[in-house]
């Protein structure tokens, strides 16, 4: 027998509702298992869940019994945290401003300015960026040992920008390509120059694009590990991933509580930027797919 129309109807509501509901649990499961950890004491952290196979299990993984903040207390009072997450913001912050300020000019031109070798240039940006960190990353830590910048923090803010850089342009270069002419030509007939016509016409059109461009930086910049690790040693220089790694891990030693606490406090603020920008980033990976 044939379900009636609402039926059928009522039916796909509730697969549509109960997928979102699968797949947001899954999205926030790790954000509550670092939760549930970093507020664990050891006595339960450390304790085995099961005695043996005729007992039931003491502590369960997913819930806490005692609460506690020791965990934090630990990595703020026997560990630089808040001294690696101020130079992982600062440093994240500079680099990101870099690249999108040579990224969008460079993108702006790809896009516009017809001379001979642009697609040529293009390809060359677009493949600059597919090389891995693990094949140049030795060579960039001899040159910057050559300028006399290793262990100093404007090391990283230096060479970051140079997979950033190529990152924005790729990115921006399609979304200002669909960006229509007729904006900027009426501009520059009505006297502005291409400058102006870019920096009061296109660039407040493109600030989706350019806000999507600049939280992919951000995030690079915040999770790079390699090039932090090669070129910074001192504690007080190190970024958060790679002072967490250095003081939380020590041979096959975990510190699980105050690791994820870090990990936590690490994560939490650029799910929050996302969040906060969520709409500017939809339509930034949306309206740079068509042109017109």
């Amino acid at each position: 027998m044939f379900m009636s129309k609402r039926a059928q109807k009522v039916l796909h509501g509730i697969g549509i509702y109960a997928s979102l509901a699968i797949f947001i649990l899954m999205m926030l499961f790790p954000f509550y298992f670092m939760f549930i950890t970093s507020i664990k004491p050891n006595s339960e952290l450390y304790s085995s869940y099961c005695k043996n196979i005729y007992t039931s299990c003491q502590d369960n993984p997913l819930w806490v019994r005692h609460p506690t903040l020791e965990q934090f207390r630990y990595l703020f009072e026997h560990t630089d945290f808040s001294t690696w997450l101020y130079n992982s913001v600062v440093i994240a912050t500079i680099s990101t401003g870099i690249s999108l300020f040579i990224g969008t000019l460079a993108a702006y031109s790809l896009a516009r300015i017809r001379f001979k070798g642009s697609g040529f240039y293009g390809t060359i940006i677009f493949i600059t960026y597919l090389v891995p960190t693990t094949l140049i990353f030795l060579p960039m830590a001899v040159v910057i040992r050559n300028f006399g910048l290793y262990d100093k923090p404007i090391a990283l803010m230096i060479v970051y920008p140079t997979f950033l850089i190529p990152f924005c342009t790729w990115l921006l270069t399609a979304y200002f390509k669909g960006v229509p002419k007729e904006l900027e030509e009426s501009a520059m007939v009505d006297g502005a120059t291409r400058l102006q016509a870019l920096f009061r016409i296109i660039l407040p059109i493109a600030l989706p694009g350019i806000i999507s461009a600049g939280l992919f930086s951000f995030t690079l910049s915040w999770n790079e590990f390699i090039y932090a690790l090669t070129l910074v040693s001192t504690n007080t220089y190190k970024t958060l991933p790679v002072g967490i790694v250095s003081q939380l891990v020590l041979a096959d030693v975990y510190f699980w509580g105050p690791l994820m606490a870090s990990a936590l406090l690490g994560s939490v603020p650029i799910a929050c930027i996302y969040m906060f920008f969520l709409e500017y980033y939809v339509k930034g990976m949306t309206a740079g797919a068509v042109k017109g």
